[in-house]
């Protein structure tokens, strides 16, 4: 069972994986009597409810049904970066298997309720922890990601501010254009986090509507 989730301005959500997406397409035809393909949108001949397929990491150039089809048959190689306040887990995936990984913790103090002299300095401590969180991150995904220059896209999942932070490291420059927009929601990365975000960057998105 395809599950949906509501979509900003509309519509819902579902994700689909590679090997199910033929079948979801020809249920699509067949629950609507037919319809028409206008680049990656579907609309239904039967009431003009519409699908818009949305290709998944390392395929944005695909333009079409066929050959988003033929794309997803042989899934781009793609880097992952997963980042959150105590851990980060950083990878390389060919398909579903990931071919080299890192998954390191680290300390970064949590908010305390004290105040005045207490505070400011709690605060300065948190920070300084956040700030070599960062460094050790960056320093984790030069040494992972930097060596493949066959790269086609770098999927993130975590907290987007830490991310962000990790890449502006000057030695990441290159991947950090291949960057996904599609932030992944992942919980505290773990190297079972980071097998699942391998598997979960490769579907395809699909705007359903109504």
């Amino acid at each position: 069972m395809v599950k949906a989730r509501p979509a900003a301005g509309g519509g819902r959500w579902v994700e689909i994986s590679p090997e199910r997406l033929k079948g979801w397409l020809d249920g699509f035809y067949g629950r609507h009597d037919g319809a028409t393909e206008d680049a990656l949108t579907l609309t239904g001949a039967s009431n003009g409810d519409t699908a818009t397929l949305h290709p998944p990491p390392g395929l944005d150039g695909v333009t079409d049904i066929d050959a988003l089809l033929q794309g997803v048959a042989k899934p781009p190689r793609i880097g992952l970066l997963l980042v959150r306040r105590g851990a980060a887990a950083v990878g390389v995936a060919d398909g579903t298997t990931l071919e080299t990984s890192k998954v390191d913790r680290f300390y970064v103090q949590g908010r305390t309720a004290a105040g005045g002299w207490s505070q400011q300095r709690y605060a300065r401590r948190r920070g300084n922890q956040t700030d070599a969180a960062i460094e050790d991150t960056a320093d984790i995904a030069a040494r992972v990601l930097a060596g493949h220059p066959d790269l086609a896209a770098l999927v993130c999942g975590g907290d987007r501010g830490m991310i962000d932070l990790v890449l502006e490291d000057p030695r990441l420059e290159r991947i950090a254009a291949l960057r996904h927009p599609h932030l992944l929601e992942v919980p505290e990365p773990r190297l079972n986090v980071l097998e699942d975000a391998a598997v979960t960057a490769r579907k395809i998105r699909i705007h359903l509507v109504p």
